[in-house]
Protein backbone atom coordinates (compact mmCIF):
# COMPACT_ATOMS: atom_id res chain seq x y z
CA UNK A 1 0.00 0.00 0.00
CA UNK A 2 1.11 3.47 -0.82
CA UNK A 3 1.61 5.84 2.13
CA UNK A 4 -0.77 8.93 1.79
CA UNK A 5 0.48 10.62 5.08
CA UNK A 6 2.97 10.81 7.60
CA UNK A 7 2.52 12.64 11.28
CA UNK A 8 1.80 11.66 14.29
CA UNK A 9 -1.24 10.51 16.85
CA UNK A 10 -0.91 13.48 19.81
CA UNK A 11 -2.18 11.54 23.25
CA UNK A 12 -1.72 14.43 25.88
CA UNK A 13 1.98 15.10 25.77
CA UNK A 14 3.03 11.65 23.68
CA UNK A 15 3.53 11.54 20.05
CA UNK A 16 3.27 8.53 18.14
CA UNK A 17 4.94 9.18 14.64
CA UNK A 18 2.85 7.18 12.30
CA UNK A 19 2.18 6.53 8.57
CA UNK A 20 -1.24 6.54 7.13
CA UNK A 21 -2.88 4.06 4.49
CA UNK A 22 -5.86 3.76 2.22
CA UNK A 23 -8.18 1.57 3.80
CA UNK A 24 -10.64 0.60 1.39
CA UNK A 25 -10.73 0.12 -2.14
CA UNK A 26 -13.54 0.67 -4.82
CA UNK A 27 -14.13 -2.42 -7.39
CA UNK A 28 -16.41 -1.52 -9.38
CA UNK A 29 -16.44 -1.56 -13.40
CA UNK A 30 -14.62 1.62 -15.08
CA UNK A 31 -15.96 2.72 -18.11
CA UNK A 32 -13.98 5.05 -20.57
CA UNK A 33 -15.99 7.35 -23.15
CA UNK A 34 -15.91 6.52 -26.55
CA UNK A 35 -17.06 8.65 -29.78
CA UNK A 36 -19.65 6.49 -30.79
CA UNK A 37 -18.99 6.91 -35.34
CA UNK A 38 -15.31 5.33 -34.82
CA UNK A 39 -14.76 4.11 -31.81
CA UNK A 40 -11.96 6.63 -30.59
CA UNK A 41 -11.38 7.55 -27.12
CA UNK A 42 -12.85 10.86 -25.69
CA UNK A 43 -9.85 12.98 -24.66
CA UNK A 44 -9.80 15.74 -22.08
CA UNK A 45 -7.29 19.00 -22.30
CA UNK A 46 -6.66 21.06 -19.91
CA UNK A 47 -6.64 24.28 -21.63
CA UNK A 48 -6.41 27.99 -20.35
CA UNK A 49 -9.43 30.17 -20.60
CA UNK A 50 -7.77 33.24 -21.75
CA UNK A 51 -5.24 31.38 -24.50
CA UNK A 52 -6.84 28.60 -24.96
CA UNK A 53 -3.16 26.83 -25.11
CA UNK A 54 -2.73 23.48 -23.36
CA UNK A 55 -1.36 23.89 -19.88
CA UNK A 56 1.09 21.00 -18.09
CA UNK A 57 0.95 20.25 -14.66
CA UNK A 58 3.82 22.01 -13.78
CA UNK A 59 1.99 25.06 -14.73
CA UNK A 60 -0.85 24.97 -12.52
CA UNK A 61 -1.55 26.29 -9.54
CA UNK A 62 -4.40 26.43 -6.76
CA UNK A 63 -6.83 29.45 -7.04
CA UNK A 64 -9.75 30.81 -4.94
CA UNK A 65 -12.36 32.81 -6.66
CA UNK A 66 -13.33 35.74 -4.23
CA UNK A 67 -15.04 37.50 -6.84
CA UNK A 68 -16.28 36.73 -10.59
CA UNK A 69 -13.08 35.90 -12.79
CA UNK A 70 -11.05 37.24 -9.64
CA UNK A 71 -8.55 34.99 -8.07
CA UNK A 72 -6.36 34.62 -4.92
CA UNK A 73 -3.10 31.98 -5.73
CA UNK A 74 -2.40 29.78 -2.75
CA UNK A 75 0.88 27.92 -2.85
CA UNK A 76 2.01 24.22 -1.41
CA UNK A 77 4.51 26.18 0.98
CA UNK A 78 2.16 29.02 2.41
CA UNK A 79 -1.04 26.02 2.43
CA UNK A 80 2.25 23.82 4.69
CA UNK A 81 2.91 27.03 6.80
CA UNK A 82 -0.36 27.38 7.84
CA UNK A 83 -0.92 27.37 11.95
CA UNK A 84 -2.58 24.83 12.51
CA UNK A 85 -1.63 21.86 14.52
CA UNK A 86 -3.72 19.04 12.87
CA UNK A 87 -1.78 19.92 9.86
CA UNK A 88 1.40 17.73 11.45
CA UNK A 89 -0.50 15.39 14.14
CA UNK A 90 -3.90 13.61 14.67
CA UNK A 91 -4.77 15.63 18.21
CA UNK A 92 -7.10 13.60 19.97
CA UNK A 93 -9.27 15.67 21.76
CA UNK A 94 -11.51 13.43 24.26
CA UNK A 95 -12.74 9.85 24.10
CA UNK A 96 -16.32 8.95 24.07
CA UNK A 97 -18.40 5.85 23.51
CA UNK A 98 -18.67 4.82 20.06
CA UNK A 99 -22.46 4.42 20.16
CA UNK A 100 -22.60 8.32 21.10
CA UNK A 101 -21.29 8.47 17.23
CA UNK A 102 -23.95 8.33 14.41
CA UNK A 103 -22.88 6.80 11.32
CA UNK A 104 -24.02 9.75 8.87
CA UNK A 105 -21.06 11.43 10.06
CA UNK A 106 -18.27 8.47 8.71
CA UNK A 107 -16.93 9.27 5.48
CA UNK A 108 -13.71 7.25 4.89
CA UNK A 109 -11.36 5.07 6.46
CA UNK A 110 -7.17 4.97 6.93
CA UNK A 111 -5.03 2.37 8.36
CA UNK A 112 -2.50 3.84 10.87
CA UNK A 113 0.95 2.16 11.09
CA UNK A 114 3.30 2.84 13.64
CA UNK A 115 7.15 4.13 12.62
CA UNK A 116 9.60 2.25 13.46
CA UNK A 117 10.27 5.00 16.79
CA UNK A 118 6.37 4.90 17.33
CA UNK A 119 6.20 0.75 18.33
CA UNK A 120 5.86 1.12 21.66
CA UNK A 121 3.75 3.82 22.73
CA UNK A 122 1.26 2.47 19.50
CA UNK A 123 0.76 -0.71 21.47
CA UNK A 124 0.65 0.76 24.79
CA UNK A 125 -2.71 3.25 23.48
CA UNK A 126 -3.64 0.14 21.74
CA UNK A 127 -3.44 -2.18 24.91
CA UNK A 128 -5.35 1.04 26.59
CA UNK A 129 -8.27 1.09 24.56
CA UNK A 130 -8.31 -2.88 23.53
CA UNK A 131 -10.78 -3.02 26.54
CA UNK A 132 -12.98 -0.57 26.27
CA UNK A 133 -15.61 0.40 23.65
CA UNK A 134 -14.69 4.00 23.47
CA UNK A 135 -13.26 6.24 20.12
CA UNK A 136 -10.58 8.93 20.42
CA UNK A 137 -11.88 11.99 18.75
CA UNK A 138 -9.11 14.31 17.02
CA UNK A 139 -8.76 16.23 14.18
CA UNK A 140 -6.14 15.88 11.67
CA UNK A 141 -5.50 18.05 8.34
CA UNK A 142 -3.90 16.67 4.53
CA UNK A 143 -5.58 17.36 1.53
CA UNK A 144 -6.19 20.76 1.60
CA UNK A 145 -8.54 20.43 4.29
CA UNK A 146 -9.18 19.72 8.49
CA UNK A 147 -11.28 16.51 8.94
CA UNK A 148 -12.74 15.77 12.15
CA UNK A 149 -12.36 12.26 12.87
CA UNK A 150 -12.28 9.40 15.30
CA UNK A 151 -9.46 6.91 15.84
CA UNK A 152 -10.60 3.27 17.20
CA UNK A 153 -8.91 -0.52 16.44
CA UNK A 154 -9.70 -3.05 14.07
CA UNK A 155 -8.19 -6.70 13.97
CA UNK A 156 -5.50 -4.60 16.59
CA UNK A 157 -4.35 -2.10 13.90
CA UNK A 158 -5.67 1.98 14.68
CA UNK A 159 -7.90 3.11 12.09
CA UNK A 160 -8.48 7.03 11.09
CA UNK A 161 -12.13 7.36 10.51
CA UNK A 162 -12.67 11.50 8.96
CA UNK A 163 -15.75 12.58 9.64
CA UNK A 164 -17.80 15.64 7.86
CA UNK A 165 -18.23 18.55 10.10
CA UNK A 166 -22.13 19.00 11.45
CA UNK A 167 -22.53 21.84 8.96
CA UNK A 168 -21.76 19.32 6.42
CA UNK A 169 -24.86 16.96 7.25
CA UNK A 170 -27.70 18.45 5.39
CA UNK A 171 -30.82 18.39 8.20
CA UNK A 172 -33.80 16.20 6.16
CA UNK A 173 -36.82 17.89 4.97
CA UNK A 174 -39.44 16.28 3.22
CA UNK A 175 -43.04 17.22 2.95
CA UNK A 176 -44.37 13.73 2.67
CA UNK A 177 -43.19 13.00 6.37
CA UNK A 178 -45.18 15.83 7.54
CA UNK A 179 -48.56 14.36 5.98
CA UNK A 180 -50.99 12.27 8.86
CA UNK A 181 -50.65 8.91 8.29
CA UNK A 182 -52.70 6.13 9.98
CA UNK A 183 -51.17 3.39 11.48
CA UNK A 184 -53.06 0.51 12.77
CA UNK A 185 -51.52 -1.48 15.53
CA UNK A 186 -51.78 -5.09 13.91
CA UNK A 187 -50.01 -4.07 11.03
CA UNK A 188 -47.23 -2.56 13.06
CA UNK A 189 -47.13 -6.18 14.81
CA UNK A 190 -46.97 -7.59 11.90
CA UNK A 191 -43.83 -5.40 10.76
CA UNK A 192 -42.05 -5.89 13.93
CA UNK A 193 -42.53 -9.87 13.42
CA UNK A 194 -41.14 -9.47 9.61
CA UNK A 195 -37.87 -7.77 11.21
CA UNK A 196 -37.91 -10.34 13.80
CA UNK A 197 -38.00 -13.56 11.59
CA UNK A 198 -35.72 -11.26 8.93
CA UNK A 199 -32.76 -10.66 12.60
CA UNK A 200 -29.49 -12.63 12.43
CA UNK A 201 -25.88 -11.55 13.23
CA UNK A 202 -23.98 -9.78 10.37
CA UNK A 203 -21.57 -11.71 8.25
CA UNK A 204 -19.66 -9.92 5.48
CA UNK A 205 -18.82 -12.59 3.52
CA UNK A 206 -22.44 -13.57 2.82
CA UNK A 207 -23.00 -10.64 0.39
CA UNK A 208 -21.34 -9.91 -2.96
CA UNK A 209 -21.70 -7.30 -5.50
CA UNK A 210 -24.02 -9.35 -8.17
CA UNK A 211 -24.42 -6.06 -10.38
CA UNK A 212 -20.79 -6.11 -10.64
CA UNK A 213 -20.78 -10.00 -11.41
CA UNK A 214 -22.84 -9.84 -13.79
CA UNK A 215 -21.50 -6.74 -15.50
CA UNK A 216 -17.88 -8.61 -15.75
CA UNK A 217 -20.24 -11.87 -17.51
CA UNK A 218 -21.68 -9.05 -20.08
CA UNK A 219 -18.23 -7.53 -20.91
CA UNK A 220 -16.24 -10.82 -21.20
CA UNK A 221 -19.20 -12.30 -23.86
CA UNK A 222 -19.43 -8.94 -25.34
CA UNK A 223 -15.59 -9.48 -26.02
CA UNK A 224 -15.74 -13.15 -26.96
CA UNK A 225 -18.26 -11.97 -29.63
CA UNK A 226 -21.69 -13.86 -28.26
CA UNK A 227 -24.74 -12.58 -29.19
CA UNK A 228 -26.10 -10.42 -26.34
CA UNK A 229 -30.20 -10.73 -25.63
CA UNK A 230 -32.55 -8.72 -23.26
CA UNK A 231 -35.11 -9.20 -21.04
CA UNK A 232 -37.27 -6.48 -19.60
CA UNK A 233 -36.60 -6.34 -15.60
CA UNK A 234 -40.48 -6.59 -13.92
CA UNK A 235 -42.41 -4.01 -13.14
CA UNK A 236 -42.58 -3.71 -9.01
CA UNK A 237 -45.81 -5.08 -7.77
CA UNK A 238 -48.26 -2.66 -5.99
CA UNK A 239 -48.90 -3.10 -2.33
CA UNK A 240 -53.06 -3.23 -2.57
CA UNK A 241 -53.12 -4.79 1.20
CA UNK A 242 -50.35 -3.65 3.39
CA UNK A 243 -51.21 -6.27 5.78
CA UNK A 244 -51.14 -9.28 3.19
CA UNK A 245 -48.42 -8.25 1.86
CA UNK A 246 -46.33 -8.11 5.22
CA UNK A 247 -48.23 -11.57 5.71
CA UNK A 248 -46.54 -13.10 2.75
CA UNK A 249 -43.35 -11.33 3.48
CA UNK A 250 -43.40 -12.94 7.20
CA UNK A 251 -44.01 -16.73 5.58
CA UNK A 252 -41.40 -16.13 2.78
CA UNK A 253 -38.12 -14.85 5.75
CA UNK A 254 -39.48 -18.12 7.97
CA UNK A 255 -39.26 -20.57 4.56
CA UNK A 256 -35.70 -18.82 4.10
CA UNK A 257 -34.37 -18.97 7.02
CA UNK A 258 -35.25 -22.53 7.73
CA UNK A 259 -33.64 -23.32 4.32
CA UNK A 260 -30.54 -21.05 5.16
CA UNK A 261 -30.74 -22.82 9.08
CA UNK A 262 -30.08 -26.62 7.35
CA UNK A 263 -27.40 -25.61 4.91
CA UNK A 264 -25.74 -24.07 7.85
CA UNK A 265 -25.94 -26.95 10.09
CA UNK A 266 -25.08 -29.37 7.18
CA UNK A 267 -21.92 -26.91 6.85
CA UNK A 268 -20.82 -26.83 10.32
CA UNK A 269 -21.40 -30.72 10.09
CA UNK A 270 -19.20 -31.02 7.42
CA UNK A 271 -16.59 -29.09 9.02
CA UNK A 272 -16.66 -30.99 12.68
CA UNK A 273 -15.89 -33.87 10.10
CA UNK A 274 -12.80 -32.47 8.65
CA UNK A 275 -10.40 -33.03 11.51
CA UNK A 276 -11.15 -36.16 12.39
CA UNK A 277 -10.96 -37.55 8.64
CA UNK A 278 -7.10 -35.18 8.66
CA UNK A 279 -6.30 -37.32 11.75
CA UNK A 280 -7.03 -40.48 10.29
CA UNK A 281 -5.12 -39.57 7.09
CA UNK A 282 -2.00 -38.76 9.03
CA UNK A 283 -2.27 -42.16 11.02
CA UNK A 284 -2.56 -40.63 14.41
Amino acid sequence: MRTMWKGAISFGLVTIPVRMYGATEEKGIKFNQLHAPDGGRIRYKRSCSIDGEEVSWDEIVKGFEYEKDHYVIVTDEELESLPVQSARAIEIDRFVDSSEIDPIYFQRSYYLAPEPAGVKAYHLLREAMSDQDKVAVAKVAFRDKEHLSVLRLRDGVFVLETMYWPDEIRTPAFEELDEEVEVRPQEVKMARSLIESLTDEFDPRQYKDEYRTALEDLIQRKVQGQEITYTEAPEPSKVVDLMEALRASVEAAKAGKTGDGAAKTAGKKAEERRPARRRKASGE
